[in-house]
């Protein structure tokens, strides 16, 4: 069962956030999404649990507990939705008759 996190703290590793969802069950993956930039946490990321009981025990201990002085929102990941392929739209300045 994928989950989505969202609220985690900066100071939050993936290896910490590991921890405090396997006391609900085994972790299969983990990842926090970083700035492609900076390679910061942009406070969100997605945890795979091995069942579906893992993952609602999950959401169920660990929805508002707090992590680092924030508390987590934990809900179960919706499927990404599919992009157009392209680029959509004009890019640079006015058109040309």
């Amino acid at each position: 069962m994928k989950l989505f996190v969202a609220n985690i703290s900066r100071e939050c590793s993936e290896d910490e956030l590991n921890e405090v969802f396997s006391n609900c069950g085994e972790v299969k993956s983990l990842k926090i999404i970083k700035d492609r930039d900076t390679g910061q946490s942009r406070g969100f990321g997605f945890v795979e649990m091995e069942t579906r009981e893992a993952g609602d025990k999950a959401i169920q201990e660990l929805h508002d507990k707090e992590v680092h002085g924030r508390a987590l929102v934990v809900n179960e990941a919706k499927e990404q939705q599919k992009r157009p392929a392209g680029g959509g739209g004009r890019r640079g300045g006015p058109g040309r008759y």
